[in-house]
């Protein structure tokens, strides 16, 4: 299918593949090496735990991201990535377009 090659790939040259225990690895995506929807925390879908602190999230459990639909999932969770940087985001705006909108609004 290599005009879906763009779903999934495999790097077998790197010193970690699998990075997570799977029973097939020929259905295992490197596409997502880091997964985007860490940042979601709770909101990811994935099977993850919280370290003892609640800090930082444990993945090690979870293959969602490296999953042959992993594209698929992640895609329709894009829109929340989205929203949560824009949520982060603060524009770097001239003072006075600042007061414009200030006064506009």
């Amino acid at each position: 299918m290599p005009e879906q090659s763009y779903r999934f790939f495999q790097n077998k040259e790197c010193k970690y593949f699998p990075c997570h225990e799977v029973k097939d690895e020929s259905l295992f995506n490197c596409l997502f090496c880091y997964c985007p929807l860490y940042a979601l925390g709770d909101k990811c879908g994935g099977n993850f735990k919280w370290d003892p602190y609640g800090y930082c999230k444990d993945c090690s459990n979870c293959v969602l991201p490296h999953h042959p639909d992993g594209y698929d999932y992640i895609n329709r969770k894009y829109d929340e990535i989205v929203a949560l940087a824009a949520q982060n985001h603060t524009p770097d705006v001239p003072e006075s377009a600042a007061d414009d909108a200030a006064e506009e609004a």
